[in-house]
């Protein structure tokens, strides 16, 4: 997973895993980024989802 092919993705949320994948980093980066709410997610129940637009507009060059 990339954040080239996340940007193309019609998915509404992506797991801890995709996001660390794009990011080249430890899945547990993300949980820490996660827990320390610089990076949005949405828990259900025990799955911990990141919106994935919003997760995207992180990293985007030029916000609007």
């Amino acid at each position: 997973m990339t954040i080239e092919k996340l940007r193309e993705s019609r998915s509404v949320v992506i797991t801890r895993t995709e996001a660390a994948q794009a990011l080249g980093v430890d899945p547990r980066t993300v949980t820490a980024g996660v827990e320390n709410h610089t990076i949005p997610s949405v828990r259900l129940g025990r799955r911990v989802l990141i919106p994935r637009e919003k997760f995207l507009r992180l990293f985007d060059p030029d916000p609007e």
